[in-house]
């Protein structure tokens, strides 16, 4: 009895230890009705999911697709996998968002709607609570094991709304296998060719193994050099002189690590065309060939240093605005008079490198949607763009027009440009900052002897317009602040001041390329009073809406006993002052004006409230001193009337839709302006106006500058004016043609300037 009642026991024990795992892994499919399941093989222990020490990778690819959304591929082990949709869930979906940075799911796609992923299919009948951190604490069959194939890889559309703070962009981006290729140069062959950069032509070299390997070039095409071409900032390929080449290169010694290369020429990577390795212990040569040589055309940017006597042309109808870096931006294209921007649905890298190619950069890097470099202003042109990949120009692409039901400005696409290597952010660099995005800036100079050493820039004079230029230079994004004191930054040997005077337009690649003393003249040559820099990522872009400020105008004879505090705050003209007060009335140009800020970060005041000033007249903080510039212009551009406006009270009006107030002036609360909000200046507040009584019946322009002394960084100030045709008959005022100043073409622009008043509408 005692024997047999221990033969249960065992029995119970074996039973119950084979059943336990099965019951913790084993899922269910999600709905009762659904045909019988496949069978699912019960898992061991080892095989279920394990919490690796690292953040599990995830991302979204596949066409087509916008950035929240796509095939959900899973990096494990060195190597990409897909998700099987068997038992897949929204649950599932919203863990896989939270990981990708966005707030919560919208659904979930089946059957490889994306596309079929390749290789491994890392998880299958998933199932998670929704509650979990990462997709890996949710259960399932085990990492690799899987009944499934490509045919039913699952895919997650996430809501457009990215978790705070969470750094990962709105990009679609290659998402090649770039450990077939790490790294590709070109290396110069002739000796007068080494030094200048960009390189554009020699031998094509690839990184492996910590050391750089030939391609053979028999069969080598010029559909691969455009391929290489694209990929080092590049738009265009040229033919080579093989015979030269042939004649140097057999009497090196080559490493052939790539036999063959097979790219159709709009490939965006060379790991993306078909490649054929060198087999191990295989000899390694090149029968009847030699390494592969390209010649590159660069753009004209970049065109300074390369000898070239021809100049590539590019577009005038295509532009990137709102981009930090040389090379990306917004994507803004021309009809007729008027700039517009493109749709992100269907955006892809075939379109992006179009565009690319078209202004004088190499292939896309990166495809971005959902406004990734801002929004823009006024009418949206195309949708749907699908290029091939091998058009001259986007507008030779297949779009769609829309409407505006179809697109908001949300969804303006942009692009990041692969650029030509120039090197220049090895001659400037920061000291003394908390992050490597401030600092004192030091720049690279020679001495007397001609030795090379780091020097100090004047601080003297120096504004955000160089700050720009800087944080350009040294990759660091947008300019927040320039400095003009660093005492706080003082941590380095280096005392001597080798640049003064310098002078931006804010586009400039690097401070070299600025305007500066030939020799340094510093009034104030301590350290403590260089230059420094605080460079961000993001940044503001405030522009006022045209429209409104059109249908708003109207004259206003207002008597002088309400104007007392306009005229202690200066808002009107001089001859206001001999006037017989408070007897008589100023005749003032009234409007209303909505500032937008379309930017990626909110736009606060540069001073904090500590150092606002009290106006006892208004009752109000002026956080700024001078917000708004408001002019009025004669035919030959000269001031005839001129008013101003203080940012007495920096708020939130009102938002977009998906965005929420932040700013309120109320109770001395904080001032500034949330990405996708407005500040309204209504047109019956003091100071909304110009001063008008002493202008004579005519044409003229009328001009607003928002933030006109950049006192505020932005990453776009060629949009912060705004110009009207105005015609004045001495009682009455008309506005049209009213346009943000980069909004018209160069031509319609310039018929705008010499006709001004004329009802000449743009069309």
């Amino acid at each position: 009895m005692e024997k047999s009642s221990r033969r249960q026991q065992l029995a119970f024990s074996l039973l119950f230890g084979l059943w336990l795992p099965f019951c913790l892994t084993q899922t269910t499919p999600s709905n009762a009705a659904t045909p019988t399941p496949k069978p699912t093989p019960t898992p061991t222990p080892s095989l279920s999911p394990q919490p690796q020490t690292e953040r599990l990778k995830v991302r979204l690819t596949g066409y087509p697709r916008k950035h929240n959304e796509g095939r959900v591929e899973l990096f494990y082990k060195g190597e990409w996998g897909t998700i099987c949709d068997d038992d897949f869930s929204i649950a599932n979906a919203n863990v896989l968002c939270r990981q990708l940075g966005f707030v919560s799911a919208t659904g979930w796609t089946h059957s490889a709607k994306y596309g079929k992923g390749l290789g491994k299919i890392w998880l299958d009948n998933v199932l998670c609570n929704g509650g979990e951190k990462s997709i890996e604490f949710c259960k399932s069959r085990g990492w690799g094991n899987s009944d499934c194939t490509h045919d039913e890889d699952a895919g997650v559309v996430c809501k457009d709304e990215r978790i705070p703070g969470f750094v990962d962009p709105n990009v679609i981006d290659a998402q090649v296998d770039e450990n077939k290729v790490e790294e590709v140069r070109l290396r110069p062959v002739v000796a007068m060719t080494r030094k200048k950069v960009p390189i554009t032509e020699g031998v094509v070299e690839v990184k492996y193994k910590d050391s750089w390997v030939q391609i053979c070039d028999v069969g080598w095409s010029i559909k691969n050099t455009r391929v290489v071409c694209g990929m080092l900032g590049f738009p265009h390929e040229r033919k080579v002189n093989k015979n030269f080449y042939r004649h140097y290169l057999e009497r090196q010694k080559n490493n052939f690590h790539i036999h063959s290369v097979a790219c159709t020429g709009t490939e965006i990577h060379l790991a993306a065309c078909p490649l054929e390795f060198n087999k191990p212990n295989s000899t390694a040569s090149c029968a009847g060939g030699m390494p592969a040589v390209v010649s590159c055309m660069p753009g004209p940017l970049f065109m300074q240093n390369s000898g070239l006597k021809k100049k590539a042309k590019t577009s005038k109808n295509v532009r990137l605005k709102g981009g930090a870096r040389l090379g990306e931006g917004r994507v803004e294209v021309l009809r007729g008079s008027e700039w517009g921007t493109i749709c992100d649905d269907r955006w892809s890298l075939l379109s992006a490198s179009v565009v690319c190619r078209e202004l004088g950069f190499g292939s896309a890097k990166e495809a971005l949607t959902g406004a990734r470099m801002g929004q823009g202003m006024g009418p949206i042109y195309m949708n749907e763009v699908k290029c091939l990949g091998t058009e001259r120009s986007i507008w030779n692409c297949p779009f769609k027009n829309i409407t505006s039901e179809d697109c908001q400005h949300t969804e303006d696409a942009a692009v990041r440009c692969n650029i030509p290597y120039m090197g220049l952010e090895n001659s400037i660099r920061l000291t003394g900052g908390r992050t490597r995005y401030e600092g004192r800036v030091e720049v690279l100079s020679l001495d007397s002897n001609g030795t090379e050493g780091w020097g100090l820039i004047c601080g003297q004079n120096w504004t955000t317009k160089e700050a720009m230029v800087a944080c350009r230079q040294l990759g660091l994004g947008y300019a927040n602040q320039g400095l003009q004191e660093t005492w706080y930054w003082d941590s380095s040997n280096v005392t001597e001041m080798v640049m003064s005077g310098v002078k931006c337009t804010g586009s400039e690649m690097s401070l070299q390329q600025c305007q500066q003393h030939k020799t340094v003249s510093c009034q104030k040559a301590a350290a403590k009073f260089a230059a420094g820099v605080i460079c961000s990522e993001t940044a503001s872009d405030l522009v006022l809406n045209a429209p409104l400020v059109q249908q708003t105008v109207y004259i206003e004879d207002r008597p002088l006993h309400m104007l007392y505090c306009a005229a202690e705050e200066d808002c009107l003209s001089k001859s206001a002052a001999q006037a017989n007060w408070p007897y008589g009335h100023r005749r003032l140009l009234r409007f209303s004006s909505q500032i937008h800020n379309i930017g990626r970060a909110d736009f606060k005041p540069k001073a904090g409230r500590h150092s606002w000033v009290w106006h006892a007249c208004h009752g109000h903080y002026h956080s700024m001193d001078i917000f708004t510039h408001y002019d009025l212009l004669n035919a030959n551009g000269t001031k005839v009337a001129e008013g101003h406006k203080a940012s007495f009270c920096l708020e939130d009006s009102d938002c977009q839709e998906g965005s929420s107030k932040r700013y309120e002036c109320a109770n001395f609360g904080e001032q500034g302006i949330t990405v996708g909000c407005w500040d309204l200046y209504r047109h019956d507040i003091d100071c909304q106006w110009i001063d008008i009584t002493d202008v004579r019946p005519g044409n003229y322009i009328m001009q607003i500058v928002i933030n006109p002394n950049y006192e505020v960084a932005e990453s776009d100030f060629t949009n912060n004016a705004m110009k009207c045709n105005c015609k004045y008959d001495g009682n009455r005022i008309w506005f049209h043609n009213c346009h943000i100043g980069d909004a018209f073409s160069e031509e319609a622009e310039r018929r705008f300037e010499k006709y001004p008043g004329q009802n000449n509408q743009i069309s």
